[in-house]
Formats: C-alpha cells, structure tokens, sequence
C-alpha cells in the first residue's frame, strides 16, 4: 500500500497580510506533491480564493482578546483551549509532517496542538516587528523565518531571512519591464490594504485632482476604497475628469502593478512584496493605527534604498501627496531609478526557501 504524500498544516489569521504569503507557500507545496491544510477562521476563509484547489480548508475556533466586551473577553481562553482540543483531535487522526504559522490569533490553535504533541513548527513573520501572536509562540517553534530584514526580535530568538512569499501571480510579472512616465496614459494604482484606507480616500483623488492639467488629463486610476466609500471617491473622479476604477477590492493586483507608472499604497509587508518583486514606484503611507508601528519598519528599506518615498500619515495632506506625485510622473529618469531600486531588493525566491525550510524541519523528524 503506497504511503500517503507528507501532510503540510499551514495556519493563518484572516487579513490578505497573513493569507497571500501562506497561498504562495501552498502553491509551491502542493508542487512538491505535499498535502496542504488551511487552518483558519471564518475571517481568513475569505481570502481562500486563490488557494490552489488541492488545499484543504478547515475553520477552526479561536478568538482575540482585542473585540467584543467583558463577556466576550472572559470566554476567550475556553474558545481557544476548544480550537486546540479538536486540531490536536485531528492531528492524531492525520499527523502533518510540519506545521507553519503564518500570524493572526486564527493561527494558535494549530500552532499550539503542534507544540503540545511534538510535532515540527515554524512561524513566518511578514513584518519588521514581531506581531503578538507569533512573539509569544517565538519560544516554542523550532524556525523563525523573516519577510523583513531586519526584524525586531526578542531577546534570545535568532531569526532566518527569507523575505516574504508572493503568490504565482506576483511571481509572473517578476521584473516585468517598466513603462516609465512618458506621453502616454499614466496608470496610478491606490491599494489602501485591509484596514485604514478611509483617510486614502480623502486625500489620495484630491492630490491627484492637483495634478498639472498635463497630468491629469493622461490618468488613468485603479482605487481601492471601502464599500461605504465607494460611491463618493468614484463621484470625485468623475466630477475631476479623471478616469478611474474605483472597487473595494481588486483581484487583480499583480497585473495592475505591472501596468502602473506609480502605486500609492499603504506599507503592509505582503504589498512590500509584491511592489518589490515585480519593480515599481511607490510612494508609502504607513498605518499609523498599527500597534508596533510595523508598517513603517516595513516601509524604511524600500524607501532608504530609493524605491519608494514614505510619508508618515501624521504628515499626510493633498498638497505634499500632489508634489511627490507629479516628481515621479513628470520625471521618466527619477521614476525608472526609482523601479529599478525597488526591484534590485526583491526576494522572488522567499516561497521556494520557505518550502525548503519545510522539507528541511520534515527530514529532522525522521532522522
């Protein structure tokens, strides 16, 4: 009887951060002839689209001391100590050779059960700051692998660059040629990430409504914007002339980048990536809700090494947004610099070292 291919639990929590690194993973897995298994919550299956078919979803229960009230708050534990009862249930019945983490409270329960039984673990850490999950499991998993460099560590905790995994179809446009600014349509890209994109929306179309009348008449917008903003950014476009797609969500992101003279986006590590691996302007506006400030960390080396331009959101008005916009977009030489810098720091092979790292802890278990 032929032994079943080695089993791979990936675990991740329910934003587009945790989950397109753990896609990308997935995809290269299943390549190798491993089984995959989602490990998430109800959040997290939402970003399961792109997930190879191959992979196995399996919601799980966990929960966050950060929502809900008092009530909410005390039952937390028993809601966690329940989703690793059932995965360590379901370990036993099916034992993954690996399991890896990839951040969000989604991921403890698998993470844990690993721990408990044994069972050979990573944690993946998109940021340059530890987030809290994976900094309080940091101590009981054997690699701590790194999207960031450097990452903030805590003391007595070695961490392994490998940069952070983009899925196959940011891997495609790796390094696709740049069209620098010229004569022709100027395609922007807004992409405002998951969370905090309202203040985008009010300042990013009035920028680029500021733009020279020689610019502004070439735009061509693609404008992510929450759902209950939707109809007014789309309305200012429309009343500037300007010729945009605005959507809460854009499936098509890799392809968008590839296209665009200049994206202005949020700093979240998994659109680090992506901006990296396939090249392009950026101007980065961190979140300054984070809780660690990770955002910014995940900003400094793309716009020390010249790739992009940050603006702290502190700092963040129409006027500045239009200056920066229109040095990239009237300047072809600075915006081709710019997208060369970017891309020299791309790390297109994080998903293959990452899947190496996998085999290698899966081959420590046997020996």
């Amino acid at each position: 009887m032929t032994a079943p291919a080695p089993r791979l639990v990936i675990a991740a929590g329910g934003t587009g951060g945790h989950m397109f690194p753990a896609q990308a993973l997935a995809e290269v897995m299943i390549a190798r002839g491993w089984r995959v298994t989602l490990s998430t919550d109800s959040r997290g299956a939402r970003y399961t689209q792109g997930f190879p078919a191959a992979v196995r979803i399996e919601e799980v229960r966990s929960a966050t001391f950060a929502r809900g009230g008092l009530l909410a708050k005390l039952a937390v534990p028993f809601q966690i100590m329940a989703g690793v009862l059932a995965t360590r249930r379901a370990f036993r019945r099916d034992p993954p050779r690996v399991v890896a983490g990839f951040g969000g409270y989604p991921s403890i329960p698998a993470l844990v059960a690993a721990w408990s039984m044994g069972l050979p673990r990573l944690i993946h850490e998109q940021n340059g700051v530890l987030g809290r999950v994976n900094e309080a499991l940091a101590r009981r998993v054997d690699r701590v692998a790194c999207g960031t460099w450097p990452t903030a560590m805590p003391p007595g905790i070695e961490g392994l660059h490998i940069g952070n995994p983009v899925r196959e179809a940011v891997a495609a446009e790796a390094g696709a040629p740049y069209a620098a600014p010229g004569d022709g349509p100027l395609n922007v890209v807004m992409i405002g990430g998951s969370q905090g994109a309202r203040i985008l929306s009010d300042v990013v179309p009035e920028a680029l409504a500021g733009l020279d009348p020689s610019l502004k008449a070439r735009l061509q917008v693609a404008h992510q914007a929450r759902p209950e903003d939707e109809a007014r950014v789309e309305t200012f476009y429309r009343s500037q002339g300007i010729t945009a797609e605005v959507a809460p969500f854009f499936h098509d992101v890799p392809a968008r980048f590839a296209s665009a003279q200049l994206v202005i986006c949020r700093a979240g590590a998994s659109t680090i990536a992506d901006l990296t691996v396939i090249g392009r302007p950026a101007i980065l506006i961190p979140l300054a809700s984070a809780l660690r400030d990770e955002q910014t960390a995940n900003a400094t080396g793309l716009s020390q090494c010249g790739g992009a331009i940050m603006i702290p959101e502190s700092q963040l008005d129409a006027d500045l947004l239009t200056s920066h916009s229109a040095e990239i977009l009237s300047d072809p030489a600075r915006a081709r610099a710019m997208a060369q810098a970017a891309h020299a720091i791309g790390r297109p092979d994080a998903a293959t070292q990452l899947a190496d790292l996998v085999e290698e802890l899966a081959k420590g278990q046997q020996a």
